[in-house]
């Protein structure tokens, strides 16, 4: 391959390649974070998702979509991950070299006045090695993948790979790498001045052998001194050694420098040639780091959950955006799930003509905060193209997941912790939609129940009128009782009914169910006031029996 040959004759024909975006449209068009679903980072915090996929090559909120098309081309991609185990491995097999590359380029520009030359080789080598660890996995499940995705990556994969360019590349590859990897040491001239102080020093040799330690006699008493060209004359001195940090680094590049002017001639054009095919042909491995991370963590969660005692994961079907739909039965909190040894409690949970928006109430620690959670994290799953924390879906994308949740941060000074908990419902409202998602957990814990409840059912009426799917979770058993007057005032906008949910207590124990029924407060504190001996009843017995009796623990 001559150094004049240009970049079109040695570029294989553009294929865009991509495990998340079906199209380089629509891949350009998720690149401006404006088009993206309002699912902030904040919000992936609130809803464990962080914390669950660990992410260190891009933020998760960069890969949610509101595109019904590229929903479904994630799922059969991650469908084809889940189904050959062997393809999982082949990525995370690719993964710590694209890593390398990286970290390459990083020290490439670091040093680009030193080794620059020297790096190509090392990058071009890396590049090999993916390709080949890509051509080695894929070509036993080629005919077996029937996602897009990695039916085209096998395609690119193996028409470069089988090029007549690539095998010519890794021929003057490996006689190239082979020069320079089996250098083991530098033999250098010094030249003098009269009072015994280097002046000039040049590179007599490169060798592939090290020199060794030894001593003139032992020279003379083997008569091996002409022959013996790398044992030398006086003990071996480690580099740098007392030397300050400015003295090494000098010596080094004083070394690096030497070695990119001996190959400087044969690794100039290979440069040039490596990266514009680096640029055309192979720079796809590095944008796909991101994703292949992504799919990879999306795999080994979803393998984790579907493992743990009654936890399914389903893939659910796409609705149009038009049907507002959230059916899922079997619903649970991935985050509960992998933090607790014994099986999940699952519930379900439908939004649909009679309940758009529920208010939901129950005994502390009864499974409000938890179901509340889990909505929004199977809505976000659902969001990145993954299966769901369920046993059966039907879901259409929303254009953005709103969460209020408690906080811990002390009460501010200008306006109070009710003050900034209406100004963050405020600043909800005015991003939300008729296409939205709203999870209110607690929300206006901070005041008195008659203000409370008063202001929750101002809130409520707003969100439903505005047409948004949600939950308010609350202790305000109050606002439950007057669902039916936020009902009519909503109601009479073109908005959204608002329906109640309960959080179940059996025989005075949290059985952590959501049941579709009116509330009834007082059953909650009879059922608690049972369990601990704290009913009339139970409390008087002691006055009954002649103070001899205790209320039962």
């Amino acid at each position: 391959m001559s150094d004049k040959q240009t970049v079109q004759e040695t570029a294989m024909p553009h294929m865009f390649i991509s495990l998340l975006y079906p199209d380089e449209a629509s891949y350009e068009f998720h690149l401006n974070r404006r088009n993206l679903p309002h699912i902030s980072e904040e919000t992936c915090d609130a809803l464990g998702l962080t914390e669950l996929f660990r992410l260190k090559n891009g933020q998760l909120c960069d890969f949610f979509t509101a595109s019904e098309e590229v929903l479904r081309y994630r799922q059969a991609t991650v469908n084809d991950l889940l189904c050959f185990p062997a393809l999982r491995k082949t990525l995370s097999d690719v993964r710590p070299v694209l890593d390398d590359i990286c970290e390459l380029r990083l020290l490439d520009a670091d040093h680009a006045s030193k080794d620059a030359y020297l790096y190509s080789i090392t990058e071009i080598e890396l590049y090999v090695s993916c390709l080949e660890l890509l051509k080695e996995g894929l070509a036993p499940l080629r005919e077996q993948l029937t996602s897009t995705a990695f039916r085209s990556l096998c395609s690119f994969v193996f028409e470069l790979t089988e090029s007549a360019y690539y095998k010519d590349l890794n021929k003057q590859l490996s006689a190239l790498s082979s020069r320079v990897h089996e250098i083991r040491s530098m033999t250098i001239g010094v030249n003098f001045d009269a009072q015994f102080r280097p002046t000039e020093a040049g590179v007599l040799s490169v060798n592939s052998e090290t020199f060794k330690s030894g001593k003139t006699l032992d020279k003379i008493l083997r008569f091996s001194f002409r022959n013996d060209a790398f044992t030398t004359i006086a003990e071996l001195t480690p580099c740098g050694k007392g030397q300050s940090e400015n003295k090494q680094e000098a010596l080094l590049g004083a070394f690096y420098g030497a070695m990119t002017d001996i190959y400087r001639s044969s690794v100039k054009g290979w440069r040039q040639t490596v990266d514009a095919y680096v640029s055309d042909n192979t720079d796809f491995l590095l944008k796909l780091l991101p994703e292949i991370e992504f799919v990879c963590r999306s795999c080994e969660l979803i393998e984790t959950l579907r493992s743990h005692p009654g936890c399914a994961m389903t893939f659910p079907r796409v609705a149009d955006a038009s049907e507002h739909a959230f059916v899922a039965y079997g619903l649970y909190n991935p985050r509960v799930a992998l933090a607790i040894e014994e099986e999940i409690v699952t519930n379900d949970l439908v939004f649909d003509d009679m309940a758009g928006m529920y208010v939901l109430t129950g005994p502390n620690r009864g499974g409000k905060s938890v179901i509340t959670v889990a909505c929004g994290a199977a809505q976000a799953m659902f969001q990145l193209g993954l299966p769901v924390p369920a046993a059966e879906a039907t879901l259409s994308v929303v254009d953005g997941i709103f969460t209020h949740f408690p906080e811990d941060a002390d009460d501010t000074i200008d306006k109070g912790r009710l003050g900034e908990e209406c100004a963050r419902l405020r600043e909800i409202f005015n991003q939300a939609t008729s296409d939205s998602l709203i999870l209110l957990d607690e929300s206006l814990s901070s005041t008195g129940a008659y203000e409370a409840s008063y202001i929750a059912s101002e809130i409520l009426a707003a969100f439903a009128a505005l047409g948004c799917r949600g939950i308010f979770s609350t202790h305000l058993h109050e606002l439950a009782a007057s669902i039916d007057d936020i009902n009519r005032r909503s109601l009479a906008l073109g908005g959204v009914r608002i329906d109640t949910l309960v959080a179940g207590m059996e025989e005075g124990q949290r059985s952590f169910k959501i049941a579709r029924r009116t509330p009834d407060g007082k059953s909650y504190a009879r059922d608690i006031a049972e369990k601990y001996g704290l009913s009339f009843d139970r409390l008087t017995a002691r006055i009954r029996d002649g103070g001899t009796s205790e209320p039962n623990r």
